[in-house]
C-alpha cells in the first residue's frame, strides 16, 4: 500500500493519519472490522477527546476510503449481478484515499514509474509533510511488536500532504526532496489550481451521470501530465468505471497470464 497507509496483518487493521476539521491537523487512526461483527471499529490514537465536528470529518474520510455510501452500495449490487462469483468472494469495492486530491496525486505517481519508485515517492511526500510541521523523523530501532512498530512508522512519516501544504512549496524543492522528477511541476500546478478555485474538487465528487464524468475526464485530459491512464484512474476513484485505467504495466501483466 502507498504511504501513509499501513496494513497490520496480525490484527487485520489499516492504520494511517486522518485529518481533523482543521485541515492542517492530523490524528493517527486505526480501522478494523473484527470477525463476526457488523460494525467497523475506528480508533483514534493519543487523544482523550475529539469534538463532534472532528468525529464527523474522520468518519467521512473512513467512509470514502471504504466506499460506504448509498451510491457505492448500489454500484456493488449492480456489479454482483453481473459477477456472482465476486459476490461469493465478498469482492467489489476498490479501496481509495480519504480525499480525491490524494487519489489524484497518487494517480500521477503511478505513471511512468515501477511500483517501487511509486511507493518511494509517496513515502517521501508524507515525510515532507511531517517535516513541514517542524518535526524531526526518527527511525524505529527497537520495535516491541508489529502493531506498535506500525504506529511509530506512520507517526514518523506524517500524513499525505494536501493542496494547501503543497501550494507553499517551489518546484525545485519538491522535485529534489521527494525525487518526483517531472511530476513535481504537475503536482504543484494541480495544487495551485485547486487553491485558486480553478479546479473545484467538490464538484468532482458530486458528479453522478456519465455525461458529467466524461466532462471531468476531458477537463483533466487537457492538463499537462494527465494522460488517459491517470484520468481514468481518477474517475475510477470517484466512482466511474466505464473507462478502465490501462498502461504499459497493465499490458505486461496481461501478457504474463
Amino acid at each position: 500500500m502507498m504511504a501513509p497507509n499501513v496494513w497490520i496483518p496480525s490484527t487485520k487493521t489499516l492504520q494511517r493519519p486522518l485529518r481533523l476539521a482543521d485541515p492542517y491537523t492530523s490524528i493517527l487512526t486505526s480501522i478494523s472490522h473484527p470477525d463476526n461483527e457488523n460494525a467497523i471499529h475506528v480508533r483514534l490514537h493519543d487523544t482523550e477527546y475529539i469534538s463532534p465536528n472532528d468525529q464527523r470529518v474522520i468518519l467521512e474520510q473512513v467512509a470514502r476510503m471504504l466506499r460506504i455510501s448509498d451510491r457505492d452500495e448500489r454500484d456493488v449490487k449492480q456489479f454482483h449481478q453481473i459477477q456472482p462469483e465476486a459476490k461469493n468472494k465478498c469482492f467489489g469495492r476498490i479501496f481509495r484515499s480519504p480525499s480525491i486530491f490524494e487519489d489524484m496525486v497518487k494517480s500521477i505517481l503511478l505513471c511512468n514509474a515501477p511500483w517501487r519508485r511509486t511507493l518511494d515517492m509517496a513515502q517521501a511526500l508524507c515525510e515532507l509533510q511531517f517535516e513541514l510541521k517542524g518535526h524531526k523523523r526518527k527511525r524505529v530501532t527497537n520495535p516491541r511488536s508489529k502493531a506498535k512498530n506500525s504506529a511509530d512508522e506512520v507517526q514518523s512519516i506524517g500524513n499525505f500532504p494536501n493542496s494547501m501544504e503543497l501550494n507553499i512549496l517551489d518546484e525545485e524543492t519538491l522535485k529534489k526532496r521527494c525525487n518526483l522528477g517531472y511530476r513535481a511541476k504537475i503536482i504543484l500546478e494541480l495544487a495551485t489550481s485547486i487553491e485558486n478555485g480553478e479546479v473545484k474538487l467538490q464538484n468532482f465528487e458530486k458528479a453522478l451521470d456519465a455525461e458529467s464524468m466524461e466532462k471531468i475526464y476531458d477537463m483533466l485530459n487537457k492538463k499537462k501530465g494527465f494522460g488517459p491512464f491517470a484520468c481514468a484512474n481518477i474517475l475510477m476513484c470517484i466512482g466511474y468505471y466505464q473507462r478502465i485505467p490501462t498502461d504499459s504495466e497493465t499490458f505486461r501483466h496481461v501478457k504474463e497470464v
